[in-house]
């Protein structure tokens, strides 16, 4: 049968389901029945549908580590990569991880823009441009959905940073809010079909985005002919008839919601049309037909026809090595000849314990973690490799992992046992149905986290909490800390899982000796809330020894070594979901370690994890750069193949790196009154770089091989380029070429020049290939703001086909 015998028959079951429900059950589909999923309806053969957080991975309703899941690099990595097929393959595989964990649609991707550097949460976010956000976007949905798993786009839309996301009002004019920020989604709508939206919590022009009309139903629905389910962000839906007349189909979480009873009650009070139901109904349940979840209707992906079983590890291993991208490399400096390397000194804290996810809901928990020390150490062997710390990034408390062993006793009022779990990582996390066997979210009342501790260092160790309400922590015999505290109110709902950790005492311990910790509290349960979950962390902090010593032991080590790596990092507080940056700069002595360790030896790489552009002012003073962003479970496998030379760097900055923070054209992200106005209009990014004087350390589409390309021709018409490169080095590389217009003499206000296209190629030494690359219509239109549509620019345009933003390598010129 035809894809479109198979919708036509999909279409008549959720048709003939819908005319089954009454008002009551139809609001009751729209409300989640817990966190994660949405309620089943036997009599119409509706399985219960569930959702699950991504987008580097598939949490499951369990975020725990007791349930792990393949952790791939961060978005910014994965567009790095400027490969919407890799991207594609990812979306197989979490499809895959989704399948297993008994998941119908994924919460991902975030095509949000890098509007400014100091975003909190662009590690999830794909890059400052929408052509590239749009087209690694499609090809990860594409992925997905062959999985036969649904997706949803996020966060539509405005949702660029995190300060005050839950109240701000982004003002948005019509030209930046078509050209730029809706421009992903759009582009994703019509090339990869997604199942799913997920609205954002943000307000754009006055109207808060789960209600918000014109851009769902006229623009989402109604231009763009979007026929999947629209899903709010956690706790983003507010008004029932606001909700439900603005185009939002599903409230979540649950099972506290504007829907359910009391949109129901609405219907009846003729505050609502219950055709507005039904449509959002319809949409529910045009969603569960595709994933297979409605009895009789053709899933989209019958089980034959399911991708080939993929990999994880390796394919986590590929992504990242082909995100990591080289933007300094003197005289040659990488790859280095394992043949030759006597002895590498490997220095910094990420190097040990790998950062390789940013922090909030993206966070997943991988059964491995293969760090820079395990790869490299793997590839060369301990007798090569020496490790020193050299700086602690921040010095701030981190969740209780390394040399912790803790299970969860949860009792009820009173006292009596009623369920146990183990708490990997000193976190509890329990949301909708993560509760531990036989515990439910009414009779549970006090947790009490007991186990042991087994210090890696001698010296005196700090202990901590993240969360809400009152504690008692006793480390051995010592109590360190005891209160009942009533939580303040805040914003976020989040805070007890995203928020900051608090120091509760410091105890002086011995390296190997266990000691047994206890952590309890007793359960805080503010009347009203719409969230049954439960969120604390038991924090840690290893013995702070004298910075200038550290980075003396790593100095030392650095000049006894024929080469020296540096990992320099971010942290959870520098970059995660729930707060913006206020600079750019690494945190703790980074920078101090690697200046010092530059001057020791010539030979210095620097490995920088971080999820999104930090300051480098050492950058000229070592031999090689290379950006690993966060390079997930397999990152430190995959730095061995880079910096060894088994495999190429693949990247390419999907972002314009700035040399330092007040350099950089758009900054503001704190809103004034409530109100953060997009005052910078279509020129964020790259596009607003080339209208300051301020050059940045790396700019857009910068990244190099271990091998050289000669572009020997291009020809362009208004649809295409045609372009042939030469592999000019002694090894098979692989290139990204990069097709920029500029308007000869614009007759509008316009940026200099923007990305077109763009198309990854390999070939090996001295071998040349071909390419064509489409030219999108839209590349050489704008919207109108008077005629409220899209209208192409007339005149002559520069096509200049280049390896990187500043580095164009022909050119030509098409006339439209």
């Amino acid at each position: 049968m035809s894809e479109t015998l198979h919708h036509e028959a999909r279409e008549a079951v959720v048709e003939a389901a819908l005319s089954k429900l009454d008002l009551d059950t139809k609001a009751r589909l729209l409300s989640g029945q817990d966190f994660w999923t949405l309620p089943e309806l036997p009599g119409i053969g509706l399985a219960s549908l569930v959702m699950s957080d991504g987008p580097i991975g598939v949490r499951g309703v369990r975020w725990t580590a007791d349930d792990p899941s393949i952790a791939l690099p961060s978005p910014t990595a994965l567009a790095a990569s400027w490969d919407p097929d890799l991207a594609r393959r990812a979306g197989v595989l979490l499809a895959q991880e989704a399948r297993r964990k008994g998941v119908h649609v994924l919460l991902a991707p975030t095509v949000n823009l890098h509007r400014s550097p100091l975003g909190g949460r662009h590690f999830e976010c794909y890059s400052e441009d929408p052509y590239l956000t749009g087209e690694i976007g499609t090809g990860y949905i594409q992925g997905v959905q062959s999985g036969g798993v649904g997706t949803t786009v996020k966060h539509f839309v405005g949702n660029d940073a995190e300060t005050d996301r839950f109240t701000v009002n982004n003002v948005i004019a019509p030209r930046p809010l078509r050209e730029l920020y809706l421009a992903p989604f759009e582009a994703i709508v019509a090339n990869a079909h997604p199942w799913g939206i997920m609205t954002a919590y943000n307000t754009v022009n006055g109207t808060t985005m789960s209600e918000h009309r014109y851009l769902v139903n006229e623009v989402l629905r109604g231009e763009w002919h979007f026929d999947g389910f629209n899903v709010s962000d956690w706790t983003a839906a507010r008004s029932t008839v606001g909700d439900i007349t603005g185009g939002l189909d599903v409230a979540m979480p649950g099972p506290i919601t504007p829907y359910g009873e009391p949109l129901a009650a609405a219907v009846r009070a003729g505050e609502v049309e219950e055709s507005d139901v039904d449509a959002a109904v319809r949409n529910v349940l045009r969603l569960a037909a595709r994933v297979g979840i409605l009895d009789g209707a053709p899933p989209v992906v019958p089980t034959d026809a399911l991708p080939a079983p993929v990999d994880g590890d390796a394919l986590a291993r590929e992504v990242a090595r082909r995100s990591f991208t080289l933007v300094r490399n003197e005289a040659g400096a990488l790859p280095l000849d394992p043949a030759g390397v006597r002895s590498l000194a490997l220095i910094g804290a990420a190097a040990r314990d790998a950062r390789i996810l940013g922090g909030g809901s993206a966070t997943v928990f991988p059964n491995h973690i293969v760090s820079p020390l395990d790869g490299l150490t793997a590839a060369l062997g301990e007798g090569v490799v020496t490790y020193a710390m050299g700086a602690d990034p921040s010095g701030e408390l981190a969740a209780a992992d390394k040399g912790f062993v803790l299970h969860a006793v949860c009792r009820d009022a009173a006292g009596e046992v009623i369920g146990e779990s183990s708490v990997p990582g000193g976190r509890i996390q329990w949301v909708g149905s993560d509760l531990p066997e036989g515990v439910t979210h009414e009779a549970l009342d006090s947790i009490e986290i007991k186990g042991t501790f087994t210090p890696r260092e001698s010296g005196e160790h700090t202990f901590g909490t993240r969360g809400l309400g009152g504690f008692a922590l006793t480390v051995g015999d010592h109590l360190l800390f005891h209160a009942n505290e009533v939580p303040a109110d805040v914003s976020d709902p989040f805070a007890a899982v995203f928020g900051g950790p608090v120091e509760r005492g410091r105890v002086t311990l011995t390296a190997g000796e266990p000691v047994s910790i206890t952590l309890s509290t007793t359960l805080y349960k503010a009347a009203g809330s719409r969230l049954q979950a439960v969120g604390f962390s038991l924090m840690h902090r290893d013995p702070q020894r004298d910075a200038d010593e550290l980075i003396a032991e790593a100095v030392a080590a650095a000049r006894a070594a024929d080469v020296a790596v540096v990992v320099v990092a971010t942290t959870e507080a520098v970059e995660s979901e729930g707060h913006d940056r206020t600079d750019l700069r690494l945190p703790g002595r980074q920078d101090d370690l690697v200046h010092a360790v530059a001057a020791a030896n010539p030979n210095t790489v620097v490995v920088v994890n971080a999820g999104s552009p930090v300051e480098l002012p050492w950058r000229e003073e070592v031999a090689a750069v290379l950006l690993g962003w966060f390079p997930g479970q397999e990152g430190g496998a995959a730095l061995a193949d880079v910096l060894l030379g088994a495999e190429e760097p693949g990247g390419r900055l999907p972002t314009t790196w700035p040399a330092v923070f007040e350099d950089a054209p758009v900054t503001q992200v704190i809103p004034t009154g409530g109100e953060l106005p997009y005052a910078e209009g279509v020129f964020i990014g790259y596009r607003a770089w080339d209208r300051v004087e301020a050059k940045p350390a790396y700019g857009f589409g910068h990244g190099l091989g271990y091998t050289t390309w000669s572009y020997e021709s291009a020809e362009a018409t208004e649809a295409s380029v045609t372009v042939r490169i030469r592999n000019t080095g002694a090894r098979r590389g692989r290139e990204v070429v990069q097709v920029y217009l500029a308007p000869v003499a614009d007759t509008v206000e316009r940026p200099a020049r923007w990305l077109a296209g763009f198309a990854s190629v390999e070939a090996g030494a001295g071998e040349s290939v071909e390419t064509e690359i489409a030219l999108p219509r839209r590349a050489f239109e704008i919207w109108d703001v008077a005629r409220n549509g899209w209208v192409r620019v007339p005149g002559e345009y520069e096509v200049r086909v280049s390896h990187a933003l500043a580095d164009p390598r022909l050119t030509t010129t098409v006339t439209v």
